[in-house]
Formats: C-alpha cells, sequence, structure tokens
C-alpha cells in the first residue's frame, strides 16, 4: 500500500487533514471516504487498519480527520453531527476535482450515521458501510456524563474523553436531537452493508437491528462476533475492509483486466494512458512490469531489468537444486542474490578502442544453507554457470521481430 500527506478545505475554508491510502501496485479502480468514529482522528487504528484492507484490494480510500479533530483546522467546540456531514461532502468533492469521485463510503460509529446522511447528497456513491453505528445521533450523548446538564444549563462544559477535554456547546447537543439515522436511512435507496457486534458495550446491536429495518434494499448485516465497539483487533479490521470490498463489488464499477491472448509464450500489453504500467502474462501466469516513479514511471511492478535478473536468479536456484537432489546432496535453502548494471568494459576484448564502452554485467551471490563441504560447494558454484538462462545471456542471441 502506498499512503500519502493530503489537505483539502471545508465549506467554512478550514484545512482538513487526511491520508490518501492507494494499491501497491495498479491504479485505484475506484474510490472510498472513511468516516472516523466520535472524538477519534483518521490514524486511529481501526480506521487504519481498514483502510488499507480495502487499498489491498484495489481501493483508493481517503480518511481524515474532521474539523477541529487530529491535526485539522477548526475549533471543535463550534462543530457538530451536522458539519461532520459537510465534512464528507467537502471530502467528496476534493476526490473528484483532483482524482475520482467516491463511489463507496464506509464510516465507525458516529461515523456511521455521518455516513448515511451523507450518503445521500453524494451522487456518485453507489454503496455504504456502517461499523457499529448509532441508530440515532443522540446515543453520544451518553458519553458525556453528567457534564450533558450542564451543556443544557450553561450552554457549554468542558468534558474528558479517552483522556482528551473537549469542549460542547449547547448546539452540539440541539443539532443531535434534530438528526434521525432511522428517518436518513428510510429515504436512502443506496446499497447498505451493516457490521455490528452483539457484544458491543457501547453501541448495542439494537442500533443495527432499527437501522436494518428501516433500509431499503439491498441491504446486508455481517455480525463481528467477539469484538468490541472500537475495533482494535487488527484481523477484524481487515476482515472488515475485505468483506467490505467484496460486497461492494456488487454496486459499484469495477473495470475487468482484459485476459491477454497469444500463441507465444509471453505476451505484453500497454495501453496509452498507462504510462509504462505494462501489462505481461507469461504462461499461465499474470503481472505487472513498470519504471520507477523517477522516470515516468508508477512502480506497479519489476522493471523489465529486474524481471531479467530474476530469470537469472530463479533459474540458478533451480539448476543448483536439481543438481544436488541428482547428486542426492541436502541442500536445506539456496538464495541467489543478483544485480545488474552497465559497467565501464575495461576488460572487454571486443570494444573497438572505445574508451566510453559499457558491458552488461549481472552480479550475481549464491547462499548455501547446508551440511555441505567445500569440495561439493566448489561444484555446486560451477553448476550455477550451467544454469539455461546464463547460458542464453552470454552467447550470441537472435530476435526475429515483425508485425502482426
Amino acid at each position: 500500500m502506498r499512503s500519502s500527506k493530503i489537505n483539502f478545505t471545508n465549506a467554512k475554508g478550514e484545512v482538513l487533514s487526511g491520508r490518501l491510502d492507494l494499491p501497491a501496485d495498479q491504479d485505484p479502480h475506484n474510490f472510498a471516504i472513511f468516516a472516523h468514529c466520535f472524538t477519534c482522528t483518521k490514524d486511529f487504528s481501526a480506521v487504519r487498519n481498514v483502510s488499507r484492507a480495502l487499498a489491498s484490494e484495489g481501493f483508493g480510500v481517503l480518511r481524515f480527520d474532521f474539523t477541529g479533530l487530529g491535526d485539522s483546522d477548526g475549533d471543535f467546540a463550534d462543530t457538530n453531527f451536522s458539519s461532520n456531514v459537510k465534512d464528507l461532502i467537502s471530502a467528496a468533492s476534493f476526490l473528484s476535482t483532483h482524482y475520482k469521485a467516491p463511489s463507496l463510503l464506509v464510516g465507525h460509529s458516529l461515523g456511521g450515521a455521518a455516513v448515511i446522511f451523507a450518503g445521500s447528497e453524494i451522487e456518485t456513491v453507489k454503496a455504504i458501510a456502517t461499523i457499529g453505528a448509532p441508530s440515532n445521533p443522540q446515543h453520544v450523548q451518553k458519553q458525556l456524563g453528567e457534564s450533558l446538564e450542564i451543556i443544557k444549563e450553561d450552554g457549554k462544559a468542558n468534558v474528558r474523553l479517552a483522556g482528551r477535554n473537549f469542549t460542547f456547546k449547547k448546539q452540539f447537543i440541539d443539532d443531535l436531537r434534530e438528526s434521525s439515522c432511522v428517518e436518513a436511512v428510510s429515504n436512502l435507496h443506496k446499497a447498505l452493508l451493516i457490521f455490528h457486534s452483539p457484544q458491543d458495550a457501547t453501541v448495542s446491536i439494537k442500533n443495527a437491528e432499527e437501522i436494518y429495518h428501516a433500509a431499503h434494499h439491498p441491504k446486508s448485516f455481517v455480525t463481528l462476533d467477539g469484538t468490541e465497539h472500537l475495533l482494535i483487533n487488527k484481523e477484524s479490521a481487515a476482515y472488515v475492509g475485505k468483506v467490505v470490498a467484496g460486497w461492494a463489488a456488487r454496486y459499484i464499477n469495477t473495470p475487468i483486466e482484459q485476459n491477454i491472448k497469444s500463441t507465444h509464450q509471453v505476451v505484453a500489453s500497454l495501453d496509452h494512458e498507462d504510462s509504462f504500467s505494462t501489462q505481461l502474462k507469461l504462461g499461465n501466469h499474470y503481472l505487472k512490469a513498470d519504471e520507477p516513479v523517477r522516470v515516468g514511471g508508477n512502480d506497479y511492478g519489476p522493471t523489465p531489468y529486474e524481471l531479467l535478473a530474476g530469470s537469472l536468479a530463479s533459474c540458478t536456484a533451480m539448476t543448483i537444486q536439481m543438481y544436488a537432489k541428482r547428486k542426492g546432496w541436502e541442500i536445506e535453502n539456496v538464495e541467489v542474490h543478483t544485480s545488474y548494471n552497465r559497467s565501464h568494459a575495461r576488460d572487454c576484448d571486443n570494444c573497438d578502442g572505445d574508451q566510453m564502452a559499457k558491458i552488461d554485467t549481472f552480479t550475481r551471490e549464491i547462499k548455501i544453507t547446508s551440511a555441505l563441504n567445500e569440495k561439493q560447494l566448489e561444484r555446486i558454484l560451477e553448476i550455477s554457470d550451467k544454469c539455461p538462462v546464463h547460458k542464453t545471456l552470454i552467447t550470441q542471441t537472435q530476435i526475429f521481430t515483425k508485425l502482426i
């Protein structure tokens, strides 16, 4: 996964801080936005781990700090549930302008309620997933404890949550009272996936039942049996991300990769808009070749010379093990470390006096894990030069090319 810092502005012109998680070896097929839980941040473990799992499935995921939280500008005391929804809409606008409009929203806890409200206002969103979401945003008032009455009477109060101090104003409470998640989801008419744990002691599973019954089809429910509200467990968070990706594929447009067909052993295919990211079919196997970012590539795969060095390394390892087995010698493991460069051909016999001539050079280092004696190891080193790819590289080779 690749991750980078991004900033965008909300409806009030305040700068919000986020991270964009991208797949390691491809362009994202779709973009998603993740809304974190109440008073959490974009770097909270559940947010980070679900986002990474989605990125591993080909999504680009924007996770950001709501106004007044984490690294984002603004005063938390002046925010409310409605401002969180507006922040999500601003995030969608940012993606639409600079990348691609989001098709998926994912929200955790109060962020789950927020994505239901925002989803109805973001036209490009086709699927929404909630994790431990309350059916009524007023549920968060329980976390304010005795401070709730002080807020109602004095207009504001300082509340300590999760080891941090927050100032809540009466407008925050009033805004929650006006927001009904059940009513919002009944008007949603978009694919909805609900995750909830029967053991959730913060937001009871009754909330998931209320949201599910109010929602229209297509709707789905997945139990997170054995997990707690904050989804701290990394494996559980990764499970959520992968399930969301698989479920969402039914409702969003995912480009279908065309199988490359050829009568040859290997075929490479490169579209105009793909820079150097080249699709390869090697026998029955598919992978990508690419170039580093510094030369205009995307670094989605090994370079052609890295593939060539890999051919030499893998062929060498196979040849050594094949010979050892034939001789009855047990080699627990063989590692072949190979690098390629073009060195000045100081010792080249065929450089025609060109002092600037260079020669293609592979540097190969072999590590043997075994109980072989010195004489056997010397023989193994000799055998490494018998590798078929090695022989091909050091002999004259013909390449015939024609258009088809």
